[in-house]
């Protein structure tokens, strides 16, 4: 099992907009083979910072998942909203 946590940032006055975009990779992500759960969050003292937090059968169905339509379509709509890059933790289970 795979667990990833992502840390998106919006630029000012982005962020609705963002939102938008990553609300709709939600759907699309949890009917992908080896995808156990995909949640959005947005922080509730800074708006502009939202998290994903994806939790994969295993390494390869999180490698198949970037490599999807809808993924490279939310990059390419989101790319110009983004304070910076994601930061992606890729986590696996110790105990």
């Amino acid at each position: 099992m795979v667990k990833i946590i992502a840390r998106i940032s919006s630029k000012a006055e982005m962020a609705t907009q963002l939102r938008q975009i990553l609300k709709d990779l939600v759907g699309p992500s949890c009917n992908e083979p080896g995808c156990l759960s995909y949640e959005l969050f947005q922080d509730e003292e800074n708006p502009l910072e939202f998290i994903t937090i994806e939790h994969w059968a295993d390494r390869e169905a999180a490698d198949r998942h970037l490599a999807t339509a809808h993924v490279a379509e939310a990059i390419g709509k989101a790319g110009s909203l983004l304070a910076q890059a994601p930061i992606i933790h890729r986590f696996t289970p110790v105990a």
